[in-house]
């Protein structure tokens, strides 16, 4: 069958979704979920004012001096929350031309010998002292619990597009306060010269939904239809762009869709791109092969109307047969080499027989 495909990204207002226009606001989730994967979501309920505040704040990260940074490296942490330096993240076999620090939101590891290794993953994050960054730790964290609170309504309104009930993904949370989150703060610089324009490689999310925040008017942001074209995402004042991720696809069934995308390096002479992704995290201890999903036969016609896709990629493959928790780490293992060297030797060197390498591939 041959594919349809999109040109642009959808533009949904969520504040339909909350009177008399929420039908007219289901029906382009629809669409969006099962035929583009992407969509911008603008008048979101997350205050405008918090968005500002984590706005001023990510170049002030990123001013700080480098040692600074350097001691909340991302080595530190079996976690794999921390700074990574410029560089420092390899994506499709080649290095990402990004400085960032992963966040997660407030959680104490439970991890105990002997325990599932995948539930070391989760734990406590890394923040700069409040004496070089005033205020970021709070800012930033209100943030992203906002985010979250977004995240699990417009979950339920994900499944009322497709015909379920509102609860009915509500299995792969179980309880919202025992999920880690995870978010990152993100510096693109402007190619220099002779550098590569990687900012981040071709790649898929994992978990179930992941709500950006482009800071600057920077674009560079492209999704891949489905004929393998790239269509620029650029940055609308006041939006979240949302994407499907690979657990969401899985579990689904391929009804939603993930949807490739990459993030192309400012260019040379301009100004650095700053963005914060959102990703909302899934139980670590669910298999998503053991459910299953009854949609209504118009959705089931409307993802076999959209055809194969011709997109694809090997990463969190493990979402088809094993742990939820156990994909997600191997999705880390396999972009941060350094830090599974450290804290999980045994994935390293099943991963990296032959030691660490030059180039790596998370997909």
């Amino acid at each position: 069958m041959t594919s349809s495909t999109f040109q642009s990204i959808p533009i949904l207002d969520y504040s339909l979704s909350q009177g008399p226009q929420k039908p007219l606001f289901l029906n382009q989730l629809r669409h969006a979920i099962i035929n583009v994967g992407f969509l911008y979501l603008k008048n979101h309920s997350v205050p405008a004012s918090l968005v500002e505040e984590v706005k001023a704040y990510t170049p002030k990260f990123f001013e700080l001096p480098q040692a600074t940074k350097d001691k909340l490296r991302m080595a530190n942490s079996q976690h794999f929350l921390g700074y990574s330096r410029l560089a420092a993240e390899i994506t499709k076999g080649e290095v990402d031309q990004r400085e960032q620090i992963d966040i997660g939101t407030e959680f104490e590891c439970r991890y105990k010998e002997g325990d599932l290794i995948f539930t070391k993953l989760w734990g406590r994050s890394q923040w700069p002292d409040e004496a070089d960054l005033q205020g970021f730790r709070a800012v930033v964290t209100e943030y992203f619990d906002s985010v979250a609170t977004l995240s699990y309504r417009f979950l339920e309104l994900l499944s009322e597009s497709l015909g379920l009930a509102p609860d009915a993904l509500n299995a792969f949370l179980r309880d919202p306060v025992d999920l880690c989150h995870r978010g990152k703060l993100v510096k693109y610089p402007a190619i220099l010269p002779g550098s590569s324009d990687q900012g981040v490689g071709p790649h898929f999310d994992a978990g179930f939904l992941t709500f950006l925040l482009q800071v600057t008017d920077q674009p560079g942001l492209q999704v891949q239809n489905h004929k393998g074209e790239w269509i620029a995402t650029s940055p609308i004042d006041g939006t979240f762009v949302v994407n499907i991720g690979k657990g969401l696809e899985a579990v689904t069934r391929n009804v939603a869709l993930a949807t490739s995308h990459r993030v192309l390096s400012p260019p040379v002479g301009s100004g650095p791109r700053y963005s914060i992704p959102f990703f909302q995290a899934i139980s670590q201890h669910v298999r998503l092969s053991d459910y299953h999903l009854d949609f209504p036969p118009d959705v089931i016609e409307l993802r076999s109307a959209r055809g194969d896709t011709h997109v694809d990629s090997v990463n969190y493959s493990e979402f088809k047969t094993d742990y939820a928790g156990l994909a997600n780490l191997i999705g880390r293992v396999k972009s941060h080499p350094d830090v599974a060297e450290r804290h999980y030797p045994e994935l390293f060197k099943k991963y990296y027989p032959n030691g660490m390498p030059l180039k790596a591939s998370a997909y």
